[in-house]
């Protein structure tokens, strides 16, 4: 820590009270009345160090030669830097320290105690120990601490740019450089976040949380414009979050919190701080964030910035962090309208950015080339059809929203139309089965749905219709025969091997007139099935649908309930 000592004399002062005494033996002069303090002094020590008292004190003295009277209320540091500004004029030793060289700085600018005014005097020797501070990160946050209780005079004399910009290119430094290791006994999981930064890159974290907002921004202003990578700029709003925004916190283990009110001002200058640079946040310190947000009251233009940088990486969210209490009129459970805007903002980022694959693209498409392309949208289809399984319950979720919410997501990005769907009426489940694909629904659940029968009569048609000629494909695929085995010519380019695969084609073609005639057979039942539906299940027993699906391997998937 750096200190300079000035002065020889030993202590001359004593206090009484709120007074101050000089134990010289001569008789005060001038009486100097700063705050609720007073200082009885001499006019010779202060007039030869200071160029305003001279002039105070030449306008204030009476010619009788009683003692003048002075007020500086408005002295930055008030009235114990001034006591130090006291002892500086009369020669008693006094210690610079980065705690109080700002302060002194700013009352020797105010007080005129140029070199003018005396050899050495304290505007050169504090600003020459302000020099020596910058050099140390410590003394560096600790001056800039004490900025905030002369912030005016501090700007005036760029105390505050100087310090911010030596902290900054600091933080932007080698650590093994500064000397700096990251603590290893430091707890780095935050609200399910990882904090850990590699190469102890999070060193200046929790030194920087101990700023007060303004001086933060200016601090991280400052590093941002030195090019530091946004994912550390990230990591250190997220610290001073954690510090200063309790609310945020599972646990909130601190003993003294600010208001709501003071949280808020501090949220809402947080989501202007966070790096614009998609994915370098975490998303769910920004679904945390919104939360808060909702609770804190924050204003319309944060919350639709957290909901616009979700959105654009709604990808990366966990199901668990989109079921956001409900904070508005609606009586629903969960904030379905926010989670509805998110995905819209989603779906509209990736059509902007042009990586949006053909809605042409199928099942089967999906190990090809644009599997890349799809895997953002795939996942957060996948994410929504999770959500609306946890918020389907919900009675007082509307069929609208419901709707809303299903189709807000592009067909193509749903490889499986597998869902659930269980408290509705029958009009209402008509109109949601209509958002279903039924040729993207697996073979378990295509096995199940043939034999619901709360699913409406146009749905379990297409099921099974769509079934029929999944199965057709698998035969014609698995022997590796297509229908043009009828033609004689491509039997005839087959050489040696026509005889091996002419007994193959001719069962293929004995299984396809097999599959036709059942596919006539369906037709007649459709007709009697529509009059009753309580036949169904002798109608899949017939078509020995469930011995046909047993043929196949089905992946795990869950089962449509409507």
């Amino acid at each position: 820590m750096a200190f300079m000592r000035l002065g020889s004399k030993s202590e001359a002062f004593h206090r009484e009270g709120q007074t101050w005494l000089c134990t010289t033996g001569l008789v005060s002069d001038v009486t100097i009345e700063v705050g609720d303090m007073k200082f009885h002094l001499h006019k010779f020590p202060l007039l030869s160090r200071s160029g305003l008292l001279e002039r105070l004190i030449e306008e204030s003295s009476n010619d009788d030669g009683s003692a003048c009277v002075l007020t500086l209320d408005e002295i930055p540091g008030g009235g114990k830097t001034f006591e130090l500004i006291t002892k500086f004029c009369y020669g008693v030793k006094i210690e610079l320290t980065a705690l109080n060289v700002v302060a002194l700085r700013c009352a020797a600018e105010y007080l005129d105690m140029t070199d003018s005014y005396g050899e050495r005097n304290l505007v050169g020797t504090t600003e020459t120990f302000l020099n020596e501070v910058f050099g140390n990160w410590t003394d560096s946050i600790k001056a800039l601490q004490t900025c905030e209780e002369v912030t005016d005079h501090a700007e005036d004399l760029n105390i505050i740019s100087r310090c911010v910009d030596s902290l900054a290119s600091k933080a932007c430094a080698d650590p093994s450089l500064l000397g700096k290791k990251k603590n290893e006994d430091e707890t780095h999981l935050w609200n399910g976040i990882s904090m850990l930064q590699p190469n102890g890159e999070d060193w200046w974290f929790d030194d920087a949380s101990l700023l007060i907002l303004p001086l933060f921004k200016r601090l991280i202003t400052a590093i941002k414009s030195r090019g530091m990578k946004p994912e550390n700029i990230a990591m250190a709003v997220m610290y001073y979050t954690r510090k200063h925004i309790p609310l945020m916190n599972r646990d909130d283990e601190q003993a003294t919190s600010p208001s709501e009110a003071e949280q808020k001002t501090t949220l809402e200058e947080i989501v202007e701080l966070l790096p614009s640079k998609k994915g370098v946040n975490p998303t769910k310190f920004l679904l945390r964030l919104l939360q808060t947000a909702m609770v804190l009251h924050a204003s319309q233009s944060s919350r639709e910035d957290l909901e616009t940088r979700i959105g654009n990486q709604l990808d990366q969210a966990a199901l668990v962090d989109l079921l956001i209490p409900n904070m508005g009129y609606s009586e629903t459970l969960y904030d379905v309208e926010c989670v509805l805007r998110m995905i819209e903002q989603f779906v509209s980022s990736t059509e902007q950015a042009g990586i949006v694959p053909s809605p042409s693209i199928t099942e089967g498409d999906l190990g090809k080339d644009g599997d890349d392309l799809l895997t953002p949208t795939t996942l957060v289809a996948t994410l929504v059809d999770g959500y609306l399984a946890e918020v389907a319950p919900d009675v007082n979720l509307k069929l609208t929203k419901f709707e809303a919410i299903a189709a807000a997501i592009p067909d193509y990005a749903r490889p499986l139309d597998d869902g659930a769907h269980a408290w509705i009426t029958d009009s209402e489940r008509e109109q949601i089965c209509r958002l279903m694909n039924c040729q993207k629904l697996s073979l378990e659940a295509s096995t199940h749905a043939a034999q619901n029968e709360r699913l409406p009569l146009r749905v379990i048609v297409q099921v099974l219709f769509f079934e029929q000629l999944r199965l057709r494909t698998s035969i014609s695929g698995w022997f590796f025969v297509s229908e043009d085995l009828d033609n004689p010519e491509l039997l005839h380019q087959s050489g040696g091997n026509g005889g091996l695969l002419k007994p193959r084609g001719e069962n293929v073609r004995e299984k396809v007139c097999e599959l036709e005639k059942e596919c006539m057979n369906m037709k007649e039942e459709l007709q009697k099935l529509v009059r009753s539906k309580r036949s169904w299940k002798n109608f899949t027993r017939k078509l020995n649908f469930k011995k046909k699906s047993e043929c196949f391997n089905p992946k795990d998937q869950a089962k449509p309930e409507v």
